[in-house]
């Protein structure tokens, strides 16, 4: 299951055909082309979904049926939810995982974006705070690095190659892990 980059999910349910593959973004029209694009592909992709939903709300259907969220390069709510720890984000990511599942999220944050209240990421210790927010939701990251270029050219992000993240632009990585358990305020 993946956000945003609908180029992303069709390769992914290409290389797979037994895989199901769900591509998730608040905005229906940016998955439009792609959507179509798994229609009227030569045998059709029909492993591939798409959904339109805010992360923060997924329709309940999709509850506990990922083995795999992926993001690639978020941007406006979805990003500074991801950074800030934004309960709602964070619950919503967690609601679509198995437990035991995986979260790959690929991010990039300059200066230059102007991203109020967001900061340029300097470095994982700026992304390592948020280890201890992530659990309080259920996710247990697992690592945090600078992306590389073949990671980035891996996922097949065409936003991601767009902004040159990982060679002309920094990029980091987070991995975690759904434990199923999600810490209650008291």
């Amino acid at each position: 299951m993946g956000t945003g980059d609908g180029r992303a999910v069709l390769a992914a349910a290409a290389a797979d055909p037994d895989r199901l593959v769900i591509g998730i973004d608040a905005h229906a029209a940016g998955m439009a082309e792609s959507s179509r694009r798994a229609a009227r592909s030569r045998q059709g992709l029909p492993n591939a979904v798409f959904v339109a939903a805010a992360v923060e709300n997924p329709p309940p259907e999709l509850d506990g049926v990922a083995d795999e969220v992926t993001v690639l390069f978020p941007w406006g709510s979805l990003l500074r939810g991801l950074l800030t720890a934004d309960p709602a984000v964070l619950d919503g990511v967690a609601r679509l995982m198995k437990p035991d599942a995986a979260l790959d999220i690929l991010l990039s944050v300059v200066e230059r974006d102007g991203l109020a209240g967001l900061p340029a990421i300097s470095g994982p210790d700026a992304l390592s705070a948020l280890a201890d927010s992530y659990a309080r939701h259920g996710l247990s990251v697992t690592d945090i690095h600078p992306a590389t270029p073949d990671e980035v050219t891996a996922f097949g992000s065409s936003w991601g190659k767009r902004l040159g993240a990982g060679a002309r632009r920094p990029a980091w990585r987070i991995t975690a892990r759904r434990t199923g358990a999600r810490e209650r305020a008291g």
